[in-house]
C-alpha cells in the first residue's frame, strides 16, 4: 500500500483527487494539507508518507518550496507535483527543488494513478505525456539538432515499433496493452528495452530518438 499526503488548497479539487485515489487498492490518502507549511508540519510531527502529491500555487508555502524542504529534511519521502502551471520553467524549478515528477491537472485519471505508482515502485522521475511531447516538439524544432550516425545501428523489433508509436501518441502502458492485446507487464518490458537499446534517459528522449531516426513520424 502506497501512502499519500495530499496537499492542495482548493477544497473541491482536493476532495475530488482524494475520492479518485481512494478507489485504488494500492493507494491510501493518509493525510491532507491545504498548503506546504501545513504539509511540512505533518512530516515534522511524525507523519511518514511514501509520497506527497502537491499543487504549486498555495498560500504560506508553495509546492516548490515544499519540495526543497522535503528534499533537505525528509529525503526518503517522494514528491509529485500536480499543477495547472504548464510552462517549462516551473517543471525545471520543481525538479531542481527535489520533485520526482510533474503532471498537469488535466491528465486523465489513468495517468495520474500511473504516475503515482510508477515513481513509487521504480523510484524514477516522471513527466506527464502532454509536457513530454511539448518539450520534445521544442527540441526537434531547434535548428542545431544533429542526427547521430549510430541511429541506424539499433535493432528494434516490429512489436517494439508498434509500442513506440503508441507511446509517442501519449498512451499509457495499460492503454497500449489493451490495444495490442497483451499484458501491461509486457508493454513495460518493451518500453524499458527501447530505453536500454537507444540509450535514452527517459520517454521524451526515447521519442525524440525515434523521430530523428525515422522510426516513427
Amino acid at each position: 500500500m502506497i501512502s499519500v499526503l495530499l496537499t492542495e488548497d482548493h477544497n473541491v479539487v482536493r476532495n475530488g483527487i482524494k475520492s479518485l485515489l481512494e478507489k485504488e487498492n494500492e493507494l491510501q490518502v493518509v493525510a491532507e494539507a491545504t498548503n506546504g507549511r501545513q504539509a511540512l508540519d505533518l512530516l515534522e510531527n511524525g507523519l511518514d508518507p511514501d509520497i506527497i502529491l502537491t499543487d504549486i500555487n498555495m498560500p504560506q508555502m508553495t509546492g516548490i518550496e515544499l519540495a526543497a524542504q522535503v528534499k533537505n529534511k525528509f529525503p526518503k519521502v517522494k514528491l509529485l507535483v500536480l499543477s495547472m502551471l504548464d510552462h517549462e520553467k516551473y517543471v525545471v524549478e520543481a525538479f531542481k527543488a527535489g520533485a520526482i515528477g510533474y503532471i498537469l491537472k488535466n491528465v486523465t485519471a489513468t495517468e495520474l494513478i500511473y504516475a503515482l505508482l510508477h515513481v513509487c515502485r521504480n523510484n524514477e522521475r516522471y513527466v506527464c505525456h502532454e509536457l513530454s511531447l511539448r518539450m520534445l516538439d521544442k527540441l526537434i524544432k531547434k535548428q542545431d539538432v544533429v542526427i547521430p550516425d549510430e541511429l541506424a545501428d539499433v535493432d528494434i523489433s516490429k512489436r517494439e515499433i508498434e509500442v513506440l508509436s503508441l507511446i509517442a501518441e501519449g498512451y499509457t502502458n495499460l492503454e497500449i496493452a489493451d490495444k495490442l492485446y497483451t499484458s501491461k507487464r509486457t508493454v513495460e518490458g518493451h518500453r524499458q528495452n527501447l530505453i536500454d537499446k537507444t540509450g535514452s534517459r527517459n520517454t521524451a528522449a526515447l521519442i525524440r530518438y525515434a523521430i530523428l531516426g525515422g522510426l516513427i513520424s
